[in-house]
Protein backbone atom coordinates (compact mmCIF):
# COMPACT_ATOMS: atom_id res chain seq x y z
CA UNK A 1 0.00 0.00 0.00
CA UNK A 2 0.93 3.36 -0.98
CA UNK A 3 2.36 5.29 1.93
CA UNK A 4 0.57 8.75 1.70
CA UNK A 5 -2.79 6.39 1.81
CA UNK A 6 -1.79 4.43 5.26
CA UNK A 7 -2.24 5.54 8.29
CA UNK A 8 -0.09 4.78 11.21
CA UNK A 9 -0.89 3.00 14.32
CA UNK A 10 0.05 2.87 17.61
CA UNK A 11 -0.37 -0.98 18.97
CA UNK A 12 0.46 -1.73 22.72
CA UNK A 13 0.96 -5.02 23.98
CA UNK A 14 1.03 -4.85 28.41
CA UNK A 15 0.10 -7.05 30.80
CA UNK A 16 1.37 -9.50 33.14
CA UNK A 17 1.05 -12.83 31.20
CA UNK A 18 3.92 -13.88 28.65
CA UNK A 19 3.17 -13.03 25.35
CA UNK A 20 3.70 -9.34 24.27
CA UNK A 21 7.09 -9.19 22.51
CA UNK A 22 5.97 -12.74 20.84
CA UNK A 23 2.81 -10.74 19.49
CA UNK A 24 5.05 -7.62 18.48
CA UNK A 25 7.11 -10.04 16.62
CA UNK A 26 4.32 -11.71 15.01
CA UNK A 27 3.02 -8.83 13.60
CA UNK A 28 6.73 -7.88 12.31
CA UNK A 29 6.53 -10.94 10.43
CA UNK A 30 3.34 -10.36 8.56
CA UNK A 31 4.81 -6.58 8.23
CA UNK A 32 7.97 -8.27 6.16
CA UNK A 33 5.65 -10.78 4.59
CA UNK A 34 4.07 -7.32 2.97
CA UNK A 35 6.89 -5.64 1.77
CA UNK A 36 7.58 -3.33 4.90
CA UNK A 37 10.52 -2.16 6.34
CA UNK A 38 10.44 -3.44 9.99
CA UNK A 39 12.82 -2.19 12.88
CA UNK A 40 12.78 -3.47 16.60
CA UNK A 41 14.42 -1.26 19.28
CA UNK A 42 14.53 -3.53 22.29
CA UNK A 43 15.18 -1.26 25.51
CA UNK A 44 16.10 -3.63 28.26
CA UNK A 45 17.54 -6.67 26.64
CA UNK A 46 21.53 -6.18 25.94
CA UNK A 47 23.67 -7.51 23.05
CA UNK A 48 25.46 -9.81 25.13
CA UNK A 49 23.34 -12.69 24.63
CA UNK A 50 21.67 -14.35 21.47
CA UNK A 51 17.86 -14.34 20.91
CA UNK A 52 16.44 -16.09 18.61
CA UNK A 53 14.31 -13.58 17.01
CA UNK A 54 17.54 -11.80 16.07
CA UNK A 55 18.47 -15.10 14.58
CA UNK A 56 15.41 -15.33 12.87
CA UNK A 57 15.36 -11.55 11.63
CA UNK A 58 18.62 -11.54 10.44
CA UNK A 59 18.00 -14.00 7.49
CA UNK A 60 14.98 -11.87 7.01
CA UNK A 61 17.08 -9.07 6.63
CA UNK A 62 14.87 -6.86 9.61
CA UNK A 63 16.99 -4.86 11.88
CA UNK A 64 16.45 -6.02 15.65
CA UNK A 65 18.72 -4.28 18.08
CA UNK A 66 19.17 -4.78 21.49
CA UNK A 67 19.70 -1.53 23.66
CA UNK A 68 19.56 -2.13 26.95
CA UNK A 69 21.94 -3.81 29.36
CA UNK A 70 19.73 -7.05 30.91
CA UNK A 71 17.85 -7.11 33.56
CA UNK A 72 17.44 -3.87 36.25
CA UNK A 73 18.56 -6.02 38.77
CA UNK A 74 22.19 -6.97 37.74
CA UNK A 75 23.37 -3.33 37.05
CA UNK A 76 23.73 -0.30 38.57
CA UNK A 77 21.33 2.27 38.50
CA UNK A 78 23.59 4.61 36.59
CA UNK A 79 24.72 1.87 33.85
CA UNK A 80 20.75 1.73 33.05
CA UNK A 81 20.18 5.53 33.10
CA UNK A 82 23.44 5.90 30.71
CA UNK A 83 21.71 3.12 28.45
CA UNK A 84 18.24 4.72 28.14
CA UNK A 85 19.61 8.07 27.24
CA UNK A 86 21.27 6.06 24.50
CA UNK A 87 18.35 4.03 23.62
CA UNK A 88 15.92 6.93 23.44
CA UNK A 89 18.07 9.28 21.31
CA UNK A 90 18.32 6.50 18.77
CA UNK A 91 14.79 5.89 19.42
CA UNK A 92 14.06 9.11 17.81
CA UNK A 93 16.44 9.50 15.42
CA UNK A 94 14.92 6.26 14.28
CA UNK A 95 11.39 7.05 14.33
CA UNK A 96 12.04 10.39 12.75
CA UNK A 97 14.09 9.54 9.71
CA UNK A 98 10.94 8.37 7.98
CA UNK A 99 13.20 4.94 6.48
CA UNK A 100 10.10 2.16 8.85
CA UNK A 101 6.88 1.16 8.04
CA UNK A 102 6.49 -0.40 11.63
CA UNK A 103 8.79 0.05 14.37
CA UNK A 104 8.80 -2.08 17.65
CA UNK A 105 9.69 -0.61 20.82
CA UNK A 106 9.85 -3.88 22.73
CA UNK A 107 9.87 -3.00 26.80
CA UNK A 108 9.39 0.37 26.19
CA UNK A 109 6.94 -0.15 28.88
CA UNK A 110 9.00 -1.73 31.80
CA UNK A 111 11.38 0.93 31.05
CA UNK A 112 8.77 3.72 31.67
CA UNK A 113 7.49 1.72 34.65
CA UNK A 114 10.97 2.15 36.02
CA UNK A 115 10.85 3.55 39.59
CA UNK A 116 13.77 2.12 41.48
CA UNK A 117 15.75 4.83 40.10
CA UNK A 118 15.05 8.39 38.76
CA UNK A 119 14.35 8.21 34.75
CA UNK A 120 12.70 10.89 33.85
CA UNK A 121 15.26 12.84 33.10
CA UNK A 122 16.87 10.23 30.35
CA UNK A 123 13.44 8.68 28.85
CA UNK A 124 10.52 11.64 29.32
CA UNK A 125 7.18 10.03 28.94
CA UNK A 126 6.19 13.62 27.81
CA UNK A 127 8.40 13.13 24.79
CA UNK A 128 7.67 9.74 24.46
CA UNK A 129 3.96 10.88 23.72
CA UNK A 130 5.22 13.55 21.80
CA UNK A 131 7.55 11.17 19.63
CA UNK A 132 4.22 8.93 19.04
CA UNK A 133 1.94 12.13 17.80
CA UNK A 134 4.65 13.34 15.96
CA UNK A 135 5.86 10.13 14.08
CA UNK A 136 5.58 10.01 10.62
CA UNK A 137 2.19 9.13 9.36
CA UNK A 138 2.46 6.22 7.72
CA UNK A 139 4.45 4.53 10.34
CA UNK A 140 2.82 1.36 12.56
CA UNK A 141 4.85 2.15 16.39
CA UNK A 142 4.28 -0.90 18.53
CA UNK A 143 5.14 -0.54 22.12
CA UNK A 144 5.55 -3.76 24.12
CA UNK A 145 6.07 -4.22 28.37
CA UNK A 146 4.74 -4.67 31.03
CA UNK A 147 2.95 -1.48 33.57
CA UNK A 148 1.91 0.67 30.38
CA UNK A 149 1.62 3.83 31.35
CA UNK A 150 -2.32 5.73 31.03
CA UNK A 151 -1.00 8.09 29.26
CA UNK A 152 0.17 5.36 27.02
CA UNK A 153 -2.82 3.72 26.34
CA UNK A 154 -4.94 7.24 26.11
CA UNK A 155 -2.57 7.33 22.88
CA UNK A 156 -2.60 4.02 21.34
CA UNK A 157 -5.14 3.13 18.60
CA UNK A 158 -5.13 -0.50 20.09
CA UNK A 159 -4.10 -2.07 23.55
CA UNK A 160 -3.91 -5.78 24.36
CA UNK A 161 -3.69 -6.80 28.18
CA UNK A 162 -1.74 -10.22 28.17
CA UNK A 163 -3.00 -12.37 31.27
CA UNK A 164 -1.94 -14.78 32.74
CA UNK A 165 -3.45 -18.26 33.74
CA UNK A 166 -1.71 -20.72 33.42
CA UNK A 167 2.38 -20.63 33.53
CA UNK A 168 5.35 -23.40 34.00
CA UNK A 169 7.05 -21.40 35.94
CA UNK A 170 5.06 -21.59 38.61
CA UNK A 171 5.79 -25.33 38.72
CA UNK A 172 9.58 -24.04 38.66
CA UNK A 173 10.63 -25.12 35.55
CA UNK A 174 12.61 -21.81 34.03
CA UNK A 175 12.61 -19.94 30.52
CA UNK A 176 12.19 -22.55 27.63
CA UNK A 177 14.98 -22.35 24.69
CA UNK A 178 12.80 -21.62 21.93
CA UNK A 179 9.99 -20.37 23.96
CA UNK A 180 11.67 -17.55 25.84
CA UNK A 181 14.75 -17.19 23.71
Amino acid sequence: MDRSKRRGMTLVYTGEGKGKTTAALGLCMRAVGRGYNVLVLQFIKGPQRTYGEKTTFATLGVDIRQLGIGFTWTKTPEEHRVALAKAWEIVQQEVRSGAYDVIVLDELNNALAITKFPIDDVLPLPEVLDLIRTRPSYTHLVITGRSAKQEIIDVADLVTEMQPIKHYYEEGIPAVFGVEF
